[in-house]
């Protein structure tokens, strides 16, 4: 039983070493901005089975993660001919970061936007000028929407994979709440450091993965979570954050494809569960129907239906695909049940 007053997991300092090294197939960049460098990884594609005109993916982590969390995804695509990027917002992964209290208190949701548009617009000009299919985890999947609400990137198709939603998180902390109930009061002890939730790989097993992962694997993963995250990123989407017709009008796809947008979640997310991602579908189904009653979108509003789907029910219609990851938690981009994941979104990138 681990201590509810440890600090062993927890870190007020910047970290100090070389990059981690990269799985097979994967190189790491660092591009300039006005903060610092970002990184970002890339899988070029093992063959040009999908021809020049492929389309790319381009990943974006969640809280405490980093580009490094996409691996395995990044691999299981670029192995099937499709180019892959992922980013490492400052504070995360290998890129720049800010001090303890900077990135606490004064990293801003618009400043970690701006790392990712930044990402997004160098890895477009590498590939000269695609628009991409964006997928984002968690807080970096409110992230997403909120970037594609204000209207600063097109896309082919969007991926929330267990993602904040656009009408706001309190829904999500309630969950939060209910599966750690001494959230609150650990928080105190640990002085507020805003790792307090996730300061053991007993309570990281607990909100992001199943019970059947092996603890090697989880304490490996606590072991590249960023030292310290910033406040002001998950409060700033306490509340609705994101139009949810303006967001399906950056995505290009529409009229060629039957769904532009895919909400996907792990079978046993205790934060994102069924009722959240659920309601997240819903209200980008209603938002495309209204889109498509007004003339806004030329697209045909087709009913829902269910697919036949061994792995996992998934549900498509008006604009929307709506898959579930069995066996998986919040992060099911590297649970047991990952690759089952990754033939979902392959599936809905093929539909695009």
């Amino acid at each position: 039983m681990f201590s509810t007053f440890t600090y062993k997991y927890l870190s007020f300092r910047r970290p100090i070493r070389p990059p981690h090294p990269l799985p097979a197939g994967i190189e790491r960049h660092f591009i300039k901005t006005p903060g610092g460098d970002i990184e970002v990884l890339h899988a070029a594609p093992a063959s040009p089975s999908r021809g020049d005109d492929v389309t790319p993916l381009f990943f974006v982590h969640g809280g405490m993660g980093g580009a490094w969390v996409w691996a395995e995804y990044m691999q299981y695509f670029s192995a099937r001919g499709i180019p892959c990027y992922a980013v490492s917002m400052r504070g995360h992964g290998d890129s720049w970061y800010p001090s303890f209290l900077r990135m606490c208190y004064f990293t801003t949701k618009r400043m970690l936007a701006d790392d990712v548009v930044a990402a997004v617009r160098w890895a477009q000009a590498r590939e000269r000028g695609k628009e991409m299919v964006l997928v984002a985890h968690s807080s970096g999947g409110g992230l997403s929407q909120s970037i594609l609400s204000q209207q600063e990137v097109k896309v082919k198709g969007l991926v929330l994979a267990g993602a904040v939603p656009a009408f706001g998180s309190l829904g999500v902390y309630m969950n939060w709440f209910r599966a750690d109930p001494w959230f609150s009061f650990r928080m105190i002890f640990h002085g507020w450091h805003p790792n307090s939730p996730l300061s053991h790989p007993a309570l990281t097993r607990r909100i992001f993965f199943s019970n059947e992962l092996s603890d090697a694997y989880v304490n490996a993963f606590q072991a590249r979570t960023s030292p310290y995250e910033s406040f002001l990123w998950p409060l700033g989407m306490s509340y609705p954050f994101a139009d949810p017709q303006r967001v399906l009008g950056q995505i290009s796809s529409w009229g060629r494809a039957p769904q532009g947008l895919m909400v996907l979640y792990g079978e046993v997310d205790v934060i994102m569960n069924k009722t959240q991602m659920e309601k997240l579908g819903q209200f980008y189904r209603t938002a495309f129907s209204a889109l498509v009653g007004k003339k806004k979108l030329e697209a045909e509003d087709r009913e829902v239906r269910a697919l036949a789907d061994e792995a996992g029910q998934t549900s498509v219609g008006h604009g929307v695909r709506i898959g579930v990851v069995p066996g998986a938690g919040h992060h099911l981009q590297n649970d047991m049940t990952w690759e089952i994941g990754a033939k979902k979104l392959l599936d809905f990138y093929d539909q695009l």
